[in-house]
């Protein structure tokens, strides 16, 4: 009452309600500035997950806050830059965001989308009183199985996802913000396959051949980690097979964050390059093929010629021998990038070669796996050498036209020694008979074996001609004696069938092998070859495929080239 009294004698009733009024706006005031003041000292707001639509070339991250009432959810690789600021308070406090990061990639080459979904871990600071930003820690540790298990590179397998932690690197610190250019540098995408890895790279990239380095530059010290990383890999199509792969050349793929230690560029280049070895086994004419060829061709086929191929282990003759090969995958100059004096640069890379099936000299038929089929790669064949023949002849009854038969002899093993005997009983079937030895002349040999619609040989290289026939020719295989079957089943048999080439097989007796020359008949070469394999390749190797010849019992041959002939009347 007091205070009425008082109220009243100071003001008028009109007075004293503007009072009232002025002094609830007051009240208000106090109590916003209260929450504001003692906002960190509350207790954390409920985790908000936000997810962004994505496009093509775009990141997206998904933040959950647990630390302010502060989300931040904005990177996009497609514009100049992307700027993460906290001025959330009075004091500028700065708080580290927990996050995932959902990557969209489309593969280029191939028109098909992946989904690599990587789970990103970052350590909180409760110091809220902290001017310094900390910001993403972001290094990728994978398990990839190449040479080098200490350092992997990171893992993408085709249409799977995987889940990293990360746990080794951070990006540099920022006293304001964070920018995220799209130019910046990012670690090799590796792939696992079945036979080869390969690591696709984009950026600033400087290759030495003195040192077998490749060199990942960025300019943008803030994003990239703060220790480089490297990885090693021998970039051959043969994973699994220790003796090729020692023989094939180890290259480190590293990232660096100083360009003044590493050597500067010599020759620039516009195009992408494809790093691969012609070491291992690829001396071999069926290994050269099935190692190297195919999986270089389906490895640059997508650039349509604009790329520049890159060899390491290039043996002078290997070259040679497949330059038309290698003129037709690519438009630019051959690189033998072995200690090459020059400091090769590009924007983009493959250190290795996609091979995507245990199968040899053949390709996946799955279609989501690879957009080329044998077929296209036997096409890609006869267009670059020219080879005019592209169906094997069909013989109607009455016809007078006769099939060609092509022999491949042999000089050193596995040759036939009675090579007159097999023309003169071919001939009396109805063929035109040839016989050519395959040498470093490729596309010689490949112009004869395309003119051919039936083709003959022991097991051996030489049998990897037959990527040049014509659709629907006949391959006869004739098969050594010593327990060769599933070689010659893995090695011709089975791809020839993928090749539209059909196959049939001769399989000798003892009789006719000469190592009933060199050895008793109660001997264990020729009484149980089982035992020999129990003493490992080589000792099938020196025997088998090395010491033996082939004089073929042309009467028990002679049905299989009958069999030949209904084929071809097929």
């Amino acid at each position: 009452m007091i205070y009425d009294s008082v109220l009243g004698r100071s003001f008028s009733k009109q007075e004293q309600k503007k009072l009232g009024y002025w002094a609830f706006v007051a009240c208000l005031f106090i109590a916003l500035s209260f929450f504001t003041n003692f906002k960190p000292f509350l207790g954390p707001l409920s985790v908000l997950n936000l997810r962004l639509s994505m496009g093509e070339d775009e990141k997206l991250h998904l933040f959950s806050d647990t630390d302010s009432s502060l989300l931040i959810a904005n990177e996009t690789l497609g514009s100049s830059s992307s700027t993460v600021n906290d001025t959330s308070s009075s004091h500028e406090e700065e708080e580290i965001m927990r996050s995932s990061l959902i990557v969209n990639d489309t593969d280029s080459s191939h028109g098909e989308s992946e989904i690599r979904e990587i789970i990103m871990n970052s350590t909180s600071i409760d110091n809220a009183t902290s001017r310094s930003q900390e910001v993403f820690k972001e290094s990728h540790t994978r398990n990839m199985k190449t040479n080098d298990t200490s350092n992997s590179p990171p893992l993408v397998k085709e249409k799977d996802s995987y889940m990293v932690n990360n746990t080794n690197s951070s990006l540099p610190k920022a006293t304001d913000a964070v920018v995220v250019t799209k130019n910046y540098t990012i670690e090799p995408q590796c792939t696992i396959m079945s036979r080869s890895d390969f690591c696709e790279i984009k950026g600033d990239i400087r290759i030495d051949g003195k040192s077998y380095t490749v060199f990942i530059v960025s300019s943008e010290t803030d994003i990239l980690t703060a220790e480089n990383t490297s990885w090693s890999i021998r970039p051959y199509a043969r994973k699994g097979d220790q003796a090729a792969m020692a023989a094939v050349r180890e290259w480190t793929v590293k990232l660096v964050t100083d360009a003044s230690d590493i050597p500067q560029c010599t020759q620039n280049h516009s195009v992408p390059a494809i790093l691969f070895s012609a070491g291992g086994y690829a001396g071999n004419h069926f290994h050269a093929f099935t190692d190297v060829i195919l999986p270089l061709f389906l490895t640059s086929r997508p650039y349509n010629g604009e790329v520049q191929l890159l060899i390491t282990n290039g043996r002078p003759a290997w070259i040679s021998k497949f330059k038309t090969i290698m003129k037709a995958l690519s438009r630019y100059q051959l690189v033998s990038i072995d200690n090459s004096q020059d400091i090769h640069c590009y924007d983009s890379m493959t250190v290795g070669l996609k091979r995507r099936t245990n199968k040899e000299l053949s390709v996946d038929p799955d279609p989501s796996s690879s957009p080329y089929s044998m077929n296209d790669f036997r096409k890609f064949l006869r267009s670059s050498y020219s080879l005019k023949k592209t169906m094997a002849a069909k013989i109607r009854n009455g016809s007078k036209k006769r099939p060609r038969l092509l022999i491949i002899s042999r000089k050193r093993s596995r040759a036939f020694t009675n090579v007159g005997e097999i023309v003169t009983m071919a001939k009396r079937l109805g063929y035109r008979v040839a016989t050519a030895e395959p040498d470093a002349d490729v596309s010689g040999f490949a112009q004869i074996i395309n003119s051919c619609d039936v083709v003959m040989g022991v097991h051996g290289a030489g049998l990897t001609n037959i990527v040049f026939l014509p659709e629907n020719a006949v391959l006869v295989q004739v098969i050594p004696f010593g327990g060769t079957e599933w070689l010659s089943r893995t090695y011709f048999e089975e791809p020839a069938k993928g090749m539209n080439i059909r196959y049939l097989d001769y399989k000798i007796r003892v009789e006719e092998s000469t190592l009933i020359q060199q050895y008793p008949a109660d001997h264990v070469v020729l009484r149980d070859p089982s035992a020999i394999w129990k003493q490992g390749w080589f000792a099938v190797q020196s025997i088998y495929l090395r010491q033996q010849n082939v004089t073929l019992d042309v009467n028990r041959f002679r049905p299989t080239l009958v069999k030949a002939l209904d084929l071809l009347h097929q």
